[in-house]
Protein backbone atom coordinates (compact mmCIF):
# COMPACT_ATOMS: atom_id res chain seq x y z
CA UNK A 1 0.00 0.00 0.00
CA UNK A 2 2.81 2.15 0.91
CA UNK A 3 4.54 1.28 -2.58
CA UNK A 4 1.18 2.33 -4.14
CA UNK A 5 1.49 6.44 -2.62
CA UNK A 6 4.82 6.35 -3.46
CA UNK A 7 3.46 5.53 -7.28
CA UNK A 8 1.00 8.11 -6.63
CA UNK A 9 3.28 10.59 -5.80
CA UNK A 10 5.76 9.91 -8.54
CA UNK A 11 2.92 10.26 -10.93
CA UNK A 12 2.21 13.88 -9.75
CA UNK A 13 5.58 14.73 -10.22
CA UNK A 14 5.79 13.68 -13.58
CA UNK A 15 2.44 15.37 -14.24
CA UNK A 16 3.98 18.68 -12.28
CA UNK A 17 7.31 18.22 -14.66
CA UNK A 18 5.20 18.05 -17.60
CA UNK A 19 3.57 21.07 -16.87
CA UNK A 20 6.48 22.59 -16.79
CA UNK A 21 7.75 21.44 -20.01
CA UNK A 22 4.58 22.42 -21.71
CA UNK A 23 4.95 26.06 -20.36
CA UNK A 24 8.42 26.12 -21.73
CA UNK A 25 6.90 25.16 -25.23
CA UNK A 26 4.91 27.94 -24.26
CA UNK A 27 7.32 30.31 -24.26
CA UNK A 28 8.83 28.60 -27.38
CA UNK A 29 5.57 28.99 -29.11
CA UNK A 30 5.70 32.79 -28.12
CA UNK A 31 8.67 33.68 -29.32
CA UNK A 32 8.31 31.97 -32.62
CA UNK A 33 5.17 34.17 -33.05
CA UNK A 34 7.54 37.38 -32.33
CA UNK A 35 10.07 36.60 -34.57
CA UNK A 36 7.89 35.62 -37.44
CA UNK A 37 5.83 39.12 -36.71
CA UNK A 38 8.96 41.01 -37.41
CA UNK A 39 9.22 42.28 -41.09
CA UNK A 40 11.83 40.24 -42.18
CA UNK A 41 11.98 37.02 -39.84
CA UNK A 42 14.91 35.54 -38.32
CA UNK A 43 14.73 32.08 -39.81
CA UNK A 44 17.61 30.60 -37.74
CA UNK A 45 16.24 32.00 -34.59
CA UNK A 46 12.63 30.85 -35.65
CA UNK A 47 14.20 27.22 -37.04
CA UNK A 48 16.43 27.74 -33.10
CA UNK A 49 12.75 27.27 -31.50
CA UNK A 50 11.52 24.59 -33.03
CA UNK A 51 14.61 22.28 -32.24
CA UNK A 52 14.34 23.60 -28.80
CA UNK A 53 10.45 22.23 -28.95
CA UNK A 54 11.87 19.04 -30.61
CA UNK A 55 13.66 18.49 -27.53
CA UNK A 56 10.92 19.25 -25.05
CA UNK A 57 8.51 16.90 -26.85
CA UNK A 58 11.22 14.32 -26.51
CA UNK A 59 11.32 14.84 -22.71
CA UNK A 60 7.50 14.57 -22.38
CA UNK A 61 7.19 11.38 -24.26
CA UNK A 62 9.59 10.20 -21.84
CA UNK A 63 7.85 11.42 -19.07
CA UNK A 64 4.58 9.95 -20.69
CA UNK A 65 5.88 6.51 -20.91
CA UNK A 66 7.41 6.63 -16.95
CA UNK A 67 3.31 7.55 -16.29
CA UNK A 68 1.75 4.98 -18.01
CA UNK A 69 4.50 2.57 -16.62
CA UNK A 70 3.48 3.46 -12.85
CA UNK A 71 -0.29 3.64 -13.95
CA UNK A 72 0.07 -0.16 -15.37
CA UNK A 73 1.56 -0.99 -12.04
CA UNK A 74 -1.55 0.60 -9.53
CA UNK A 75 -4.24 0.41 -11.61
CA UNK A 76 -5.66 -2.80 -10.19
CA UNK A 77 -5.43 -1.31 -6.64
CA UNK A 78 -7.16 2.26 -8.11
CA UNK A 79 -10.28 -0.09 -9.91
CA UNK A 80 -11.11 -1.24 -6.48
CA UNK A 81 -13.60 0.93 -4.23
CA UNK A 82 -11.23 0.63 -1.52
CA UNK A 83 -8.51 2.03 -3.14
CA UNK A 84 -10.49 4.87 -5.25
CA UNK A 85 -11.30 5.84 -1.12
CA UNK A 86 -7.86 5.47 -0.11
CA UNK A 87 -5.87 7.67 -2.20
CA UNK A 88 -8.30 9.75 -3.05
CA UNK A 89 -6.54 13.13 -1.95
CA UNK A 90 -3.94 12.29 -4.94
CA UNK A 91 -6.55 11.37 -7.35
CA UNK A 92 -7.92 14.58 -6.93
CA UNK A 93 -4.64 16.18 -7.06
CA UNK A 94 -3.69 14.60 -10.32
CA UNK A 95 -6.98 15.37 -11.66
CA UNK A 96 -6.22 18.84 -11.68
CA UNK A 97 -2.90 18.54 -13.07
CA UNK A 98 -4.57 16.61 -15.83
CA UNK A 99 -6.89 18.98 -16.32
CA UNK A 100 -4.44 22.08 -16.50
CA UNK A 101 -2.35 19.80 -18.96
CA UNK A 102 -5.23 19.64 -21.71
CA UNK A 103 -5.76 23.70 -21.12
CA UNK A 104 -1.74 23.80 -21.44
CA UNK A 105 -1.87 21.63 -24.90
CA UNK A 106 -5.23 23.40 -26.22
CA UNK A 107 -3.66 26.68 -25.95
CA UNK A 108 -0.10 25.35 -27.54
CA UNK A 109 -2.16 23.12 -30.17
CA UNK A 110 -4.17 26.75 -31.30
CA UNK A 111 -0.58 29.03 -31.05
CA UNK A 112 0.80 26.15 -33.37
CA UNK A 113 -2.16 26.91 -36.02
CA UNK A 114 -1.44 30.83 -35.66
CA UNK A 115 2.22 30.23 -36.05
CA UNK A 116 1.29 27.90 -39.11
CA UNK A 117 -0.62 30.45 -40.72
CA UNK A 118 1.85 33.09 -39.96
CA UNK A 119 4.45 31.12 -41.61
CA UNK A 120 2.37 30.26 -44.74
CA UNK A 121 1.50 33.53 -45.13
CA UNK A 122 5.38 35.32 -44.96
CA UNK A 123 6.00 32.48 -47.27
CA UNK A 124 3.48 33.44 -49.94
CA UNK A 125 4.55 37.06 -49.61
CA UNK A 126 8.10 35.78 -50.46
CA UNK A 127 7.11 33.71 -53.36
CA UNK A 128 5.43 36.87 -54.96
CA UNK A 129 7.94 38.95 -54.05
CA UNK A 130 10.42 36.62 -56.19
CA UNK A 131 7.95 36.13 -58.79
CA UNK A 132 7.61 40.16 -59.31
CA UNK A 133 11.48 40.57 -59.46
CA UNK A 134 11.71 37.81 -61.89
CA UNK A 135 9.39 39.33 -63.76
CA UNK A 136 10.79 43.01 -63.47
CA UNK A 137 14.49 41.58 -64.52
CA UNK A 138 12.57 39.69 -67.62
CA UNK A 139 11.54 42.55 -68.34
CA UNK A 140 14.01 44.45 -68.62
CA UNK A 141 15.84 41.83 -70.41
CA UNK A 142 13.51 41.54 -73.14
CA UNK A 143 13.89 45.34 -73.58
CA UNK A 144 17.39 45.15 -73.76
CA UNK A 145 17.22 42.46 -76.28
CA UNK A 146 14.76 44.22 -78.42
CA UNK A 147 17.19 47.48 -78.02
CA UNK A 148 20.30 45.47 -79.20
CA UNK A 149 18.36 44.00 -82.19
CA UNK A 150 17.33 46.35 -83.81
CA UNK A 151 20.94 48.07 -83.92
CA UNK A 152 21.68 51.02 -86.10
CA UNK A 153 18.46 52.47 -87.75
CA UNK A 154 19.01 54.97 -89.90
CA UNK A 155 16.48 57.72 -89.15
CA UNK A 156 13.77 57.59 -91.60
CA UNK A 157 13.12 61.02 -91.37
CA UNK A 158 16.33 62.20 -92.21
CA UNK A 159 16.59 64.80 -95.12
CA UNK A 160 18.44 63.39 -97.83
CA UNK A 161 18.87 66.24 -99.83
CA UNK A 162 22.02 68.37 -99.73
Amino acid sequence: MEDNRQYLQIMTESLQKKKQILGEIMQANDAQTKVLEAETPDWEAFDGYADRKTELISQLDTLDEGFDSLYNHIKEALAEEAGRQMYQDEIRTMQQLIKELTDQSMSIQASEARNKQMVEQKFARQRQQLKAGHLSSKAAMDYYRNMRQTGNLQAQFLDSKQ
